[in-house]
């Protein structure tokens, strides 16, 4: 209903007592201070001045909007501030939704160095396995996501969302110390048919039962559990073998158990998800191109 500017010269009119006062404070000529307030008057629907003599006096219209013109222009300069502020990345807030390992691993490092950088720009921190995370970024519960895939299951990614990739997590077998595979280097999928098994979340069971497939046998799950550490500590008393990634072992490892590398590889891709729509967003940005600057250091994850 109201341009600004016209709420800026009324205000200066206002203040200054008359048109031409008003214009010689804001740099005008009077005649385009009037032409400012019939264009407002034209706006409101109803005169906002009226002259007594050679003085101009408020009409009932006009005193209502002195009593609010200050706090309007006062908001606007609060919300000019605010997003030079946020555009200049001084403040910002972006929701980042991960899962576990990366949020031991990537996330912490990440946001060292935003709060170094950029100590206004906030990150709050969700936890949520994949697909469900990648739900939560198309729901707008969150601006990113950090979520894995495997190569034999298909990611349907919506249109609408960017994938930006990180790393590839190389997968390790785990065994307990003294097992007698852990003598090698590197042990194949199917040397490992016979034994018992630990199974990890959904999506790592469910690429892990279709490598076995590859190999041509179906594994003995004894246990299925989404926590890293009870996978390594039932490894560890014996009760089965398991693969896990690098970044979790990374910074958990139990002193009893072993890992080898798979012949061939196995690995993760790991990537972050976001709206195409917000890659523009300055602090979006930004924390995607810290997590990109982690991810490249963690060559052979």
């Amino acid at each position: 209903m109201f341009d600004s500017r016209h709420i800026k010269t009324f205000h200066e009119v206002v203040r200054a007592g008359s048109y031409s006062a008003a214009a010689r404070s804001l740099g005008y000529t009077q005649p385009a201070i009037t032409q400012q307030m019939k264009a407002l008057e034209r706006a409101v629907g109803t005169p906002l001045f009226t002259r007594v003599g050679r003085r101009m006096r408020l009409t009932e219209a006009g005193e209502a909007l002195a009593r609010h013109a200050g706090t309007i222009l006062d908001s606007l300069s609060a919300a000019q501030q605010q997003m030079k502020a946020i555009t200049r990345l001084r403040a910002g807030r972006v929701r980042v939704c991960a899962f576990p390992s990366a949020s031991a691993t990537l996330i912490p490092e990440a946001l060292a160095r935003i709060t170094a950088g950029h100590p206004g720009v906030q990150v709050e921190l969700q936890e949520y396995e994949p697909p469900e995370s990648l739900g939560r970024l198309v729901r707008g519960e969150c601006d990113i996501t950090l979520a894995f895939t495997y190569p034999g299951l298909h990611e349907q990614v919506p249109e609408e969302v960017a994938e930006i990739r990180l790393l590839e997590d190389e997968l390790t077998v785990l065994m307990p110390t003294g097992h007698p595979l852990a003598r090698r280097r590197a042990v194949k999928l199917a040397d490992l048919a016979e034994e018992r098994w630990i199974a990890g979340c959904l999506r790592c069971r469910a690429n892990f039962l279709h490598e076995c497939a590859e190999q041509g046998f179906a594994p003995d799950i004894a246990f299925t559990t989404d926590d890293n550490l009870v996978v390594q500590s039932l490894v560890a008393e014996g009760l089965g073998v398991a693969m896990m990634p690098g970044l979790v072992l990374s910074f958990l490892c139990h002193r009893k158990v072993t890992g080898r590398v798979l012949e061939p590889a196995s690995r993760r891709q790991v990537s972050a998800y976001v709206l195409r729509e917000h890659l523009r967003i300055p602090a979006t940005a930004l924390v995607l191109e810290e997590l990109q600057a982690v991810a490249a250091r963690r060559v052979g994850c």
